[in-house]
């Protein structure tokens, strides 16, 4: 599609497109002698000039050292996270920020050395491994830490040190091991949180929640520009920086605006209390991008710069490990993570890779250019490992985390109804090929965690959308947004319509909040819990809904 058929309700075009300007010329002169194919296949070397996001660089031209005892104020003003548990491993993550709301975080361009403990015990009377690393500033002064030779299966603690300065405690725990057989495994899921639309109190309930691992499902951050008020969270006129009433483009402004979120108390408690896995959507960089194809009209070499601003802070600021740093504006985060013999985690990256969005986006009649069989949301390489991977899982529970709704949507109960071609809709052909590999494949127990929509959904996955009477094949648990979209509605206006049209959806619910999955060897429990508001602080938790799946009978059924 053209760019100007994108339809954004957003922040105008001119705000984006001016500030493109504000990537250094150097590098938009670099970008411009790169074609679109050598761009995309930049090595690490290349890829330092045509960004400047370059990596630290040892001997004389390394940055100075900065004694931590001179951080003049409390640098872990983002809290601490962790991600990605392993069997006896686990990443630990901060960013020492002094000053947040300062594209420098309040440091100097110098390394800083940073300490960190890992614990039995919260009090760190038993000491289960310590060392030290260095926050570069080439990395935003951010810090990961792969901590591995633990036990299998344990909750551990762990903190940071820089000078005298200490971190707040954070609670993690690895994964069992390869032939473990868990009872159970409980995993939060979380999309969508608009800083300007809402309070992140879904994250202050989650922080005291019982489970054992969060999955992020996309949508972290927002582009576009806050208020000096922070729009719905109505706070007192120039509460909020005016560094942030813009929409991201540069690396500068990527780093702000987490900056800006990270610093919020109810996210800080939640990756505070469990580790997460985590993935993005579109919002981290831009709007509903497809692969290298911008929503607006700008040159592919400037939006590619603004894919790889987005992509380096985006790391910067996860608990993500080493394979997943980027080289430019590539970015390898579909990965594998293992529960046991109780569950195998596909985690997709469904942004990336993907055909442009049929049709000109948004809502559409499906038709040749939808359902073209080259299309494909995943990229064939990635729709390989997906498959590939099934076909060695030896887990009850296949799971796939990943961003836009998997299950087909009719908005009409009249026949054809306009799809989203933005989700798996819009790739029909992509959802064909991957159900297919499942089927070959032999997952008897499939479940795809999804986010993006702000609301809650449950579905049936059935083999052939087309045929009412297909057999099902798997559930998906949509999560709801944190924020946003504001406040929302238990039943929305489309409420009655979604449900008469698509008799595979069981559930919907259109509050904020989040979702939360029991996995046990005989069924897996979703329950759905919703806040009657987030425009204000302190919203009471309700379960809305709770339903079961078992283990060789894919559905839903009430619980």
């Amino acid at each position: 599609m053209t760019p100007a058929a994108r339809q954004s309700q957003h922040a105008p075009e001119v705000s984006a497109a001016a500030r493109q300007s504000q990537h250094a010329p150097e590098l938009r002169a670099a970008a411009r002698h790169l074609n679109r194919r050598r761009f995309l296949t930049v090595t690490g070397a290349a890829a330092a000039l045509a960004f400047a996001v370059g990596l630290p660089t040892a001997g004389t031209a390394a940055a100075a050292e900065l004694d931590a005892a001179r951080i003049p104020a409390d640098p872990f003003t983002l809290g601490v996270a962790s991600g990605d548990p392993r069997p006896g491993a686990v990443l630990l993550w901060t960013r020492l920020a002094p000053a947040p709301h300062q594209p420098d975080g309040g440091l100097p361009a110098s390394r800083v050395t940073v300490r960190w403990e890992l614990a039995h015990d919260e009090h760190f009377r038993r000491v289960a491994r310590r060392g030290s690393t260095v926050a570069h500033p080439e990395f935003n002064h951010a810090v990961h830490v792969d901590v591995d030779h633990l036990d299998e299966d344990r909750v551990y603690y762990y903190r940071f040190r820089a000078g005298t300065w200490i971190s707040p405690t954070g609670r993690t725990r690895t994964a069992p091991g390869p032939g473990a057989r868990p009872a159970a495994l409980t995993l939060g899921m979380v999309s969508c949180q608009r800083y300007d639309q809402g309070y992140f109190t879904a994250y202050r309930h989650l922080a005291q929640d019982d489970v054992d691992v969060v999955f992020h499902l996309g949508d972290y951050l927002y582009e576009y520009a806050v208020s000096d008020v922070a729009g719905a969270r109505a706070y007192p006129a120039g509460t909020v920086p005016d560094v942030y009433r813009h929409e991201m483009v540069t690396l500068d402004d990527y780093r702000l605006k987490y900056g800006l979120y990270k610093s919020d108390p109810d996210l800080i408690a939640a990756h505070a209390a469990h580790p997460f896995v985590v993935t993005y959507d579109d919002h981290e960089t831009e709007n509903n991008y497809a692969g290298d194809i911008p929503e607006n009209s700008v040159p592919p070499e400037e939006f590619l710069l603004r894919r790889a601003a987005a992509y380096r802070a985006y790391w910067e600021n996860m608990p993500l490990r080493r394979p997943q740093r980027p080289d430019g504006p590539d970015l390898t985060l579909y990965r594998r993570l293992h529960w046991g013999r109780l569950a195998q985690f596909d985690v997709l990256d469904t942004r990336q890779y993907r055909s442009d969005q049929a049709y000109g986006d948004g809502w559409r009649y499906p038709g040749p250019e939808s359902e073209d069989p080259a299309r494909t949301l995943t990229g064939a390489a990635q729709e390989r490992w997906l498959i590939d991977g099934w076909r060695r899982s030896r887990a009850r529970w296949n799971v796939v985390p990943q961003q836009v709704t998997f299950s087909r949507r009719h908005n009409s109960t009249t026949l054809p109804s306009k799809l989203s071609m933005d989700s798996w809709d819009g790739y029909p052909a992509s959802r064909e090929r991957v159900l297919a590999g499942a089927e070959a494949a032999g997952v008897e127990n499939l479940m795809v965690l999804t986010g993006d929509v702000h609301v809650h959904y449950g579905f049936d996955i059935k083999r052939d959308f087309d045929d009412p009477g297909s057999r099902t094949v798997g559930t998906e648990i949509v999560t709801t947004s944190v924020s946003s979209g504001g406040n929302g509605s238990e039943h929305p206006s489309n409420w009655a319509t979604y449900l008469a049209a698509n008799p595979h959806l069981r559930f919907y619910d259109g509050r904020r909040g989040y979702a939360t999955v029991r996995l046990g060897h005989d069924l897996a429990r979703a329950d759905f819990k919703t806040m009657p508001y987030v425009t204000t602080p302190g919203a009471p938790l309700t379960t809305a809904a709770s339903f079961v799946t078992e283990a060789g009978d894919p559905g839903l059924k009430p619980a």
